[in-house]
């Protein structure tokens, strides 16, 4: 019993120290070599404190801000740690009332805007925390976001432009926009006091 208890024994703490300490001490630190930003978390910092991440939408309901995708995460919205998506197929009624609710905010904060609504500002993503919308769903809050910063059309689509992010390669995906990363450089634009 001696021989066959102690090689087995030997093998798992071998396999113990390189599974459960030399591979994630290498792993973590080509990360923060080599992604040191994504490797923390991809926060995003102004004047010193952490205001979101790259990686985690945020709910955002002032009028004068672009608006994220709706968030699936309960009780809270957009709360990491619980990270799920509704899990309601196309035919439950639950998603149709949330769908139309959604529509009717949407429609409310801009009720000159007769353009349809795009699906992702009315449905959660997979993980219920998806930072991005699309570029229709940036186009179609644009007069809203606008006016309610006293701004020109041109100087917002502008803004859009500059944070749209294109697909990997040209090809893989689609063009989207960080809904966070927009509205930071709203804010900085703002807060220089310039109209044009």
């Amino acid at each position: 019993m001696k021989n066959i208890l102690r090689p087995a024994l030997v093998l798992f703490l071998v396999l113990t120290l390189l599974t459960g300490i030399v591979y994630p001490l290498v792993v973590t630190g080509v990360a923060q070599t080599l992604f040191p930003s994504q490797a923390h978390g991809s926060l995003i910092l102004r004047d010193g404190k952490v205001v979101g991440s790259t990686l985690i939408g945020q709910n955002f309901t002032d009028p004068a801000h672009f608006w994220s995708r709706p968030s699936a995460t309960a009780p809270m919205s957009s709360n990491a740690s619980a990270s799920s998506g509704s899990n309601q197929g196309p035919m439950n009624p639950a998603l149709a009332d949330a769908v139309k609710g959604r529509v009717a905010v949407l429609r409310a904060a801009d009720p000159a805007n007769k353009a349809a609504v795009p699906v992702d500002l009315v449905t959660a993503s997979a993980s219920g925390l998806d930072p991005h919308i699309s570029l229709a769903a940036a186009q179609y809050q644009l007069g809203r976001v606008a006016t309610a910063r006293t701004l020109s059309v041109p100087v917002v689509q502008g803004l859009i432009d500059q944070s749209t992010q294109r697909p990997l390669l040209g090809l893989l995906g689609e063009p989207v926009i960080n809904v966070l990363q927009l509205n930071l450089a709203l804010d900085a634009h703002s807060s220089h006091g310039s109209n044009h």
